[in-house]
């Protein structure tokens, strides 16, 4: 699916729900006040305005229509503020940015789908679409880590998906008395893991030594690197790729024109084929 124009003005969008997810985080979901953004496919993201307080770009956790759900943790200012929304509030949302998972080039394939910490929570619509249509691929593989027990997200999500088809695996690198599950760094779960490395793809998101380590594994197993697709993020300001605050080396990672899904991604994602570039550096596609 080819991703929609962003609107370059924020639209207002009312919370119509909020759930806690832990201490820190929690699941808010909008919905327009009159006209919708145009569509989000997963994987792309949002520059959401806490009004009077400042905007940040933010993932989503879940697409319903043309309501959008974002997983928030309280860090700074503002995303503390929209950590505190109640529904009936409002907020300025710019989108859709980004290019996506683009998942369907995937068809046919196994799926091994990494996440670590909060990058779960960008993988779910990911995680939601593959289950949609999982005749359309191979095994669906979900491996999560997280630093302790109480730091899961999506967590009431992990059950249904097990019942739908797919493998979950959950490991946390702090358990605590009543974790009966793995503990240890997310990449030990890949050797139980159920994938043909000739015929898979895999999508990581989470911290970068995670992303780094997972991507490096998987490569050394004898996936192709252009089967490999993370999710980076940078500091950005003003979402399009104008400012230069998303740059990484020669890359921009936010669209700069015509050609940006080959030399510059959607972002914050690069491409799989960045110009001059090579390594590690190609393990990447996604957001």
């Amino acid at each position: 699916m080819t991703a929609a124009r962003p609107a370059l003005a924020p639209y207002p969008y009312r919370v119509v729900e909020r759930t806690d997810e832990t201490s820190d985080t929690a699941e808010v979901v909008l919905e327009p006040v009159a006209q919708a953004l145009p569509p989000f496919v997963p994987g792309q993201f949002a520059m959401v305005y806490a009004f009077g307080v400042g905007d940040i770009p933010l993932s989503l956790s879940g697409i319903d229509g043309t309501r959008l759900t974002h997983t928030v943790r309280a860090v700074g200012a503002v995303s503390g503020a929209l950590h505190r929304l109640s529904p009936g509030e409002t907020v300025g949302v710019r989108g859709p940015l980004g290019s996506g998972w683009d998942l369907p080039t995937a068809a046919g394939r196994d799926l091994v789908i990494v996440a670590g910490g909060l990058g779960l929570a960008p993988l779910r619509p990911l995680v939601v679409a593959a289950l949609a249509q999982l005749q359309r691929y191979g095994r669906l593989n979900i491996l999560i880590g997280a630093r302790t027990p109480g730091d899961l997200v999506c967590a009431r999500d992990i059950g249904s998906w097990r019942a739908a088809g797919a493998r979950v695996q959950v490991t946390v690198d702090r358990p605590d008395d009543s974790w009966q599950g793995d503990v240890g760094v997310v990449t030990t779960l890949l050797d139980r893991a159920e994938f043909d490395v000739a015929n898979a793809a895999a999508f990581l998101c989470g911290p970068e030594v995670m992303i780094r380590a997972t991507a490096r594994d998987l490569a050394h197993r004898g996936l192709p690197p252009d089967r490999i697709r993370i999710s980076l993020e940078r500091t950005m300001h003003c979402g399009t790729g104008h400012c230069g605050h998303c740059q990484l080396g020669p890359l921009l990672l936010l669209p700069r024109g015509p050609s940006a899904h080959r030399t510059a991604p959607n972002g914050p994602c690069p491409d799989p084929r960045p110009r001059g570039h090579s390594g590690g550096d190609r393990l990447v596609q996604g957001r």
